[in-house]
């Protein structure tokens, strides 16, 4: 990627990155501002990514930040694609949760679980032309996300699933699902096993896809599995430890949903700030007004603490240490920090602001989804609690 005529980016004071993470990120900037902004409009509107946008994002090496070179992959680190997705999630948050959930979820379950055969296979693909989902949630099975009922069937030299999957990102443009059944309904969640689900796979079809109030251009759909056909082969880890993989695989995920979420306050502000610059009223800019300067002034102090801690966890994964209370933290504050940011920005805009020829009420509908996927809030707090209380 070319690093010219780049906006300016702001100084972010204690998350200093190296010169090669700063020209990383000045690199996915010019690609957002210059090749997904002129689309927001036209994709929300369609309801669906533009598919030169989705080949630009494999060119570009954005579907393969973590994977190993072997594979055709960066060999990069989980700070990079946090930058990255953060980077999207300021121009779209649609492009940016299509590349957050292929890396973090789909590239990563790969990486910890695969054997060698399967990680030559499929992560190759994975890197250069087809784009995954995480099958995991179902009706019955939200934040109880071992209340699955998708059952898998011994067959000899296969499994058969059957069940129903919903809300699956990515749904649409996957080829590839990691997908969750249990082998074994009496073993509770000993009985859940993960799956590498392909999509022309028999018994495997993608059904609706849901009508969203925000990341509108992301396809969030059902999966309809009718004795779908899975090589034995194809089990991804162990039998039965599918929880294993689901909850490992998820703790990392919560970063980078933070990061989509400080993206989003973060083009919600900067739109906010530009338009108090140039609205007058009273003969001024309204910027001008002291009322106005402290809500910018909150909302920026709002981001940077939401910046600290979404890539302190990211730093502490790529070092290796734990960071499971740190990944729920940022997930939990930077979701309330895009919602808070998103609509004082609606409220600086005035009447402009709640109107869709405007930027910001979009910032806020893409905003909301971040309390509720990929963990609730109240489950983050769980979380958090029940390590601090250790």
């Amino acid at each position: 990627m070319s690093t010219a005529a780049v906006p300016a980016l702001s100084n972010h004071g204690l998350t200093v990155l190296s010169e090669e993470e700063e020209l990383f990120r000045a690199s996915v900037r010019e690609f957002a501002e210059g090749e997904i902004r002129p689309k927001v409009e036209a994709m929300e509107h369609a309801g669906k990514l533009d598919p030169e946008i989705i080949k630009q994002c494999f060119e570009l090496g954005l579907m393969a930040i973590e994977s190993p070179e072997e594979h055709g992959g960066a060999g990069s680190t989980i700070f990079n694609a946090i930058l990255a997705i953060e980077e999207l999630a300021r121009i779209d948050a649609s492009v940016s949760v299509f590349v957050d959930v292929h890396n973090t979820l789909v590239t990563n379950a790969f990486m910890r679980w695969a054997n060698d055969d399967q990680k030559k296979k499929y992560m190759p693909q994975l890197a250069t032309q087809r784009v995954g989902a995480y099958a995991l949630s179902e009706a019955s099975s939200g934040s109880d996300a071992f209340a699955l009922k998708t059952r898998a069937v011994d067959k000899g030299d296969h499994y058969e699933l059957t069940g129903q999957k919903l809300w699956i990102t990515n749904g649409n443009e996957a080829e590839i699902f990691v997908t969750f059944a249990t082998v074994d309904p009496a073993a509770g969640y000993k009985g859940i096993t993960a799956f590498i689900v392909e999509k022309q796979f028999s018994g495997f079809s993608v059904g609706k896809k849901e009508d969203k109030l925000g990341i509108r251009a992301s396809s969030t759909t059902e999966l309809i599995l009718d004795n779908c056909k899975v090589p034995k082969e194809n089990v991804l880890g162990e039998v039965g430890k599918g929880y294993k993989v689901s909850i490992e695989t998820l703790n990392e995920g919560r970063i980078g949903i933070g990061a989509q979420m400080l993206g989003i306050a973060q083009g919600a502000y900067e739109s906010a700030l530009k338009y108090t610059q140039e609205r007058e009223q009273f003969g001024q800019t309204i910027g001008s007004f002291q009322a106005v300067q402290f809500q910018l002034a909150e909302m920026a102090v709002d981001i940077e603490a939401t910046r600290l801690l979404v890539y302190n966890a990211a730093r502490l994964k790529d070092a290796g240490k734990p960071f499971l209370k740190e990944a729920a933290m940022a997930k939990l504050y930077s979701s309330r920090c895009a919602e808070r940011v998103s609509s004082k920005a609606i409220e600086l805009y005035g009447g402009y602001g709640y109107v869709k020829d405007y930027p910001v009420e979009k910032f806020w509908r893409d905003s909301k989804i971040g309390s509720i996927y990929e963990g609730t809030s109240n489950m983050q707090l769980q979380t958090i609690a029940k390590l601090i209380m250790k």
